[in-house]
């Protein structure tokens, strides 16, 4: 009789370790999925500042360079398409593209000394290479959350918990183009 009950209390134990297994995981799964969430809408922030900050740069520029009206519009296009965007994948598409713009419009004003000396333009470029430092990071620390998350959602037993409750993997925020964004930066001052 007494063997049956430690046999009991053993098994019980097991079940309430298994229990708290579970619960322990499904915590962890949610507070990572809340932290990706959240560090994406800390992305969002950084970049809504950024859209905010270029109509300031292109109109500045606007008044040196008014002749070269298809990079305005060209970045105008590519910062509305840019604020469309939802998905890290899709997000990822539309910035490299309005990053891309943003460079044109900066060789712009490269071509006006007068520009590149106005204090209200280089205050605002120095506003957004803040932004850009800040948007990097953001970017970093939600790829780090997400690569967390995605491994304890793809490794045992969590990812048995994972399943069961329905946690999906997430996506990383990617270059659109790898081979072309990690080649070195051609510096020339000719």
């Amino acid at each position: 009789m007494i063997a049956l009950f430690s046999l009991l209390g053993l098994f019980l134990l097991a079940a309430l370790s298994v229990i708290f297994l579970v619960i322990s995981i499904y915590n962890k799964l949610v507070r990572l999925r809340t932290t990706v969430k959240s560090s994406w809408a800390d992305i969002d922030v950084q970049l809504k500042k950024r859209y905010d900050l270029v109509p300031n740069l292109m109109e500045t520029v606007k008044g040196y360079a008014a002749h070269e009206k298809t990079v305005f519009e060209k970045v105008t296009e590519a910062r509305s398409f840019a604020m469309k965007a939802s998905s890290p994948a899709d997000k990822a598409k539309a910035e490299n593209m309005f990053s891309e713009t943003l460079k044109s419009l900066f060789a712009v004003a490269e071509a006006y000394p007068e520009l590149k000396a106005n204090t209200n333009f280089l205050q605002l470029q120095s506003q957004l290479k803040e932004l850009e430092d800040s948007i990097e990071y953001a970017r970093r620390y939600y790829n780090a959350v997400v690569r967390d998350y995605n491994i304890l959602t793809e490794t045992f037993p969590s990812n048995i918990v994972a399943a069961q409750f329905r946690f999906a993997k997430e996506e990383f925020f990617e270059l659109e183009e790898p081979g072309v964004e990690r080649k070195p930066v051609k510096v020339s001052f000719s």
